[in-house]
């Protein structure tokens, strides 16, 4: 006769809880009880404390307690162990070529780990609990181990190109092969993998349409990048007298299961498509500025938003959006949608929050798991210390003081599934000092061995 599993008491987490439920329901002396790792109960404080008198307290009265921030584009390899090194004033070829093609290259499997962790561990203490993963993983399986370890959200994947040259290059079959073996590898409950290409215009039509039928096969997403700047849309032009999304809609490649990285220089044919497909666009604004791509020329995110179009917040690497902070992202985008439209009525901060919660899950397609504190849902949510100055005095609209007045900074506490990954702004699966260590000794090696410059515009005495 089976065991039954041990039934623990609930937990009660108490404050000022901002659901993003279908009503944006905000409950100012709140509570939400978590039973396991799902939502029990989301209830004013007094009824939650007298109905379940068992639960273990967390919290207070002034906490602000959200659902978790969704990062929808991250490179987790490559950049990390280099970050804020790239010079801001390089050509893009000069940048990829002669800095992040040598350092992907050069990468070793406990290379991917480490720079994982470092990432992920950073996300964590910024309130993001699910990060999908941008596709730059050589050593996938190491990649899961560093999420398992930290108890985050990972949907993960690893990039195929069939253009000669570079690292993960090859054939459509093994790169296909490669993205089936992924697809294959175990993982935890908190893991699952996509398909993943580069993009751009590294990928053939016979290479997208088998990725296309793969992910489609398997009930997975798909993505890539493109158009960050004007070159994609040159190069689609010119093989095949039609605009990117306008040609990959034809070939039958974008549906609602497809994810596409940036797509700043996009026009309104392409905005039909997307709008037609259902696919989402996940927009990284802090990138284009750093970059110098155009965002604030060609904010087409905007318009796909007010058509009603899929979107999602990334953060992309960390020689682009350097910072993995998803409140800093989500202001920044809320910014540019003012500044651009000069309109000060469209899209504010609720609205942004709503790309980095609900609205991100939705667009990637995990709404039925994450994105609100809804009951039934996975208990992944993220506490805000109001106590900090930046927060005083209160504001009667905790959005607004949220998005404009705050940022990772103050969050103390989080919890994925649960189970509680960031305690006083700690993050708990991890030694942070050996951490520390660790990683400055191997981005020393690894820029040895990658050949990169180490540089600075101004002289360090």
């Amino acid at each position: 006769m089976p065991v039954p599993e041990p039934v623990h008491p609930p937990l009660i987490i108490r404050g000022a809880v901002i659901t993003m439920d279908p009503n944006r329901r905000i409950i100012d002396n709140g509570a939400v009880v978590v039973q396991g790792t799902v939502i029990a109960a989301v209830e004013d404080w007094e009824h939650a404390r007298v109905s379940h008198p068992t639960a273990e307290i967390r919290g207070g009265r002034h906490d602000l307690v959200l659902p978790g921030y969704i990062n929808g584009h991250q490179h987790l390899t490559g950049d990390r162990l280099i970050q804020s090194s790239i010079p801001d004033d390089l050509s893009p070829g000069d940048s990829i070529f002669n800095w992040a093609i040598p350092v992907h290259s050069a990468h070793r499997p406990a290379d991917d780990e480490l720079s994982a962790t470092l990432t992920l561990a950073e996300s964590l203490s910024n309130g993001i609990t699910s990060t999908f993963e941008a596709g730059t993983v050589a050593h996938p399986t190491r990649v899961v181990a560093a999420a398992e370890k930290l108890g985050v959200r990972l949907t993960i994947g690893t990039w195929g190109w069939d253009t000669k040259g570079g690292p993960f290059a090859g054939n459509v079959e093994e790169v296909i092969d490669r993205q089936r073996q992924l697809l294959d590898t175990p993982t935890g409950p908190l893991t699952s993998a996509w398909v993943s290409l580069v993009g751009h215009d590294l990928m053939s039509d016979d290479l997208v349409i088998a990725a296309a039928d793969l992910a489609r096969s398997r009930g997975v997403g798909l993505t890539f990048h493109m158009s960050p700047t004007a070159g994609d849309v040159d190069s689609y032009l010119e093989r095949t007298g039609r605009r990117p999304l306008v040609h990959l809609g034809a070939l039958g490649v974008l549906a609602r299961n497809v994810a596409i990285a940036h797509g700043v220089h996009v026009d309104d044919s392409e905005l039909d498509v997307l709008e037609e497909t259902g696919a989402s666009v996940i927009s990284c604004p802090w990138a284009y500025l750093r970059l110098g791509q155009g965002i604030s020329r060609e904010f087409r995110h905007l318009d796909l938003w007010r058509r009603g179009g899929r979107l999602a917040l990334g953060c992309d690497a960390e020689n682009a959006g350097d910072m993995v902070d998803g409140i800093r992202t989500a202001a920044l985008f809320a910014g540019l949608a003012k500044d651009v439209s000069m309109d000060p009525t469209c899209l504010g901060a609720h609205d942004a929050l709503e790309l980095l919660t609900i609205g991100g899950a939705q667009a990637l397609g995990v709404s039925q798991h994450v994105g609100s504190i809804e009951v039934g849902k996975q208990a992944d949510l993220v506490i805000h210390d109001r106590s900090r100055l930046e927060w005083v005095p209160p504001s009667p609209d905790p959005v607004l003081q949220l998005v404009w007045g705050s940022d990772g900074r103050s969050v103390r506490d989080v919890y994925v599934a649960g189970r509680r990954v960031v305690h006083d702004g700690a993050v708990t699966g991890i030694d942070l000092v050996d951490l520390k260590r660790q990683a400055t000794l191997t981005a020393a090696a690894l820029r040895d061995r990658s050949g990169v410059p180490s540089v600075s515009r101004w002289q360090i005495h």
